[in-house]
Order: structure tokens, then sequence, then C-alpha cells
């Protein structure tokens, strides 16, 4: 998708990584020392779709690490009119009651769009809009327990729906969809935001593309990987 001329030189950044490999870490320290004056951050996460239509026993079980739970055309759409430096009305997504809330999230335009999500590379449409796209890479163990700990205590869940999901849907999901995407990404980032030589070497580029030190290859958005 090439930008056209009422669009404004913003980059779009995507970081993609498995469930609890540091993608949010990764994301909040960019943020952190770029400022977020110049970051509207866009979380794959808010845009699961609604499931308000389905008695909650049959929410729990929705395979939710497929890109079919995700209204990524939505997303697109919004990324879009951030890039046309139009404010967006972002989805706030309760993960406890699996479902949309009523109210949603004012994102500016700002110079820079941080896209960050598990499946943010395996839709090409998606894809064809980032400018630079980030992978974060950390052992399967690690990732398991971070997300067990998350649920737990972040979004109500018990230790055995945690287990049972991770078995039924977000290892192989992660196998077929998220794994698979990694061939796309320009940076691999072992450990996320534990890496702080990667996450110097990231943020001193985008610093440098935000100076005007590099210029964002807007044409890749018509080459796309």
């Amino acid at each position: 998708m090439m930008k056209n001329t009422n669009e404004s030189q913003a980059m779009v950044v995507g970081i993609a990584g498995g469930s609890g490999s540091g993608k949010t870490t990764l994301a909040d320290l960019i943020i952190k020392s770029m400022g977020d004056d110049k970051i509207a951050y866009i979380p794959h996460d808010a845009y699961y779709r609604d499931q308000k239509h389905l008695p909650f026993e049959v929410r729990v079980k929705v395979n939710y690490d497929h890109p079919d739970s995700l209204e990524t055309d939505l997303m697109i759409r919004q990324i879009s009119q951030l890039l046309e430096g139009r404010p967006i009305e972002m989805p706030v997504y309760d993960f406890t009651t699996h479902s949309r809330k009523d109210e949603t999230i004012r994102v500016e335009p700002k110079p820079v769009i941080l896209v960050e999500g598990i499946l943010i590379f395996t839709e090409k449409a998606l894809r064809d809009l980032f400018d630079a796209k980030i992978y974060v890479d950390t052992d399967p163990d690690i990732r398991f327990i971070r997300r067990l700990t998350r649920d737990v205590e972040e979004r109500g869940r018990t230790v055995p729906s945690v287990v049972d999901q991770y078995l039924r849907t977000v290892r192989p999901m992660h196998l077929e969809f998220v794994e698979a995407s990694k061939r796309y990404a320009d940076i691999i980032v072992p450990e996320g935001g534990l890496n702080l030589v990667a996450l110097d070497m990231v943020i001193a580029r985008l610093q440098a593309l935000l100076n005007g030190e590099l210029p964002v290859d807007i044409k890749r958005r018509n080459n796309p990987a």
C-alpha cells in the first residue's frame, strides 16, 4: 500500500513474536525512551472480535490464537487513518469476559505508529503497511511461564484453564502461524526487552529515522516481502 499525497510521513513499526515473548515489554521500553508524544501504540489484542453474542462457556473455547479471531481489517483501516493524519477510536477488549467494552481509546496521529501482536506478520495487507518489522524470539518455556503468570494475575484465569488453552490452541497456532511469520522480520530480537543491546540498536535507528538522518522507505509498501 502506497501513501498518497495527503498522507503523513509517519512510519509504521511492527513488533511480533509468540505469546509471552516480551513484545509488550519491548514496546513499552521504546515508548519510554522515545517519548509517548512521538509514538501511537496500537496493540493487535485490542481488535479481538466481540463475543458478547455467545454464552460465556462457549466464549472460553474460541481459538483466540487463530488469525480469524481478530478484526484485522478494522486495524488496517485505523492505521491508514492515522497515516492520513486523522485520529482513531481504538477498541478496548475485556479479557475476563471475552468481549469488547463499550468505551474506546482515542489515538492521535504521531510520527511513529507502533503496532504489536502475535499475528501481525501473518496478514499480508497488514504486513505491507510496516516500514520496519521486529520479531521477538524467546524460548517456549519462558514464554509459557510468562503467559501463565499474566493470565492468572491480570486476567482472572485459573492455572488449569491456562494450561488447557496453551495445549489446545496457543502452542499449535504458534507453530502454524507465529513462528512461520518470523521469516518476514527485518530484525530478530532474542529475549525481547531484556536484550538491552538490541533495544539500544532499535531505538537508535528509530530515532535516526525520526530525525531525518535516514529515509523512511515508503516504497517497500509497493514491493512487500
